[in-house]
Formats: C-alpha cells, sequence, structure tokens
C-alpha cells in the first residue's frame, strides 16, 4: 500500500495542536493596511484557531498530523 501524501502548501501554513485543533495565521493583512482600522490591525497579528469546517478541510490535507 503507498504512503498516503501529505500537501506541501498545508503543512507550511497550519499547525495542528495537542489537542487537535488547527491554528493558522489571521487573514487580512497582506495589503491595505491604511483602510484597516488600528483594532483590526491589533487583533489580527498571530495566529487563530480556525473554524470547524476549515479544520476538517485542512485535516484532510494533512493526513499523519492527526
Amino acid at each position: 500500500m503507498p504512503k498516503m501524501k501529505t500537501k506541501s502548501s498545508a503543512k507550511k501554513r497550519f499547525k495542528v495542536t495537542a489537542t487537535g485543533k488547527v491554528v493558522g495565521g489571521q487573514a487580512g493583512k497582506r495589503h491595505g493596511m491604511i483602510k484597516r482600522t488600528k483594532k483590526f490591525i491589533r487583533d489580527a497579528r498571530g495566529t487563530q484557531v480556525l473554524s470547524e469546517p476549515d479544520q476538517k478541510l485542512a485535516k484532510s490535507f494533512m493526513p499523519y498530523s492527526r
């Protein structure tokens, strides 16, 4: 039986925590920061836990990180 492949893009972008949640970077901070509020820029720092549907999708790309 051949090994299943992990999507390279997913392993670079997401990390699975010890409890099984998927953590990823906050969206919306690539460009256009002038029009964003200061509060949005502050709140969008670091990483966040993905929503349940997004977690399911990200985990399907990473079969060995469960």
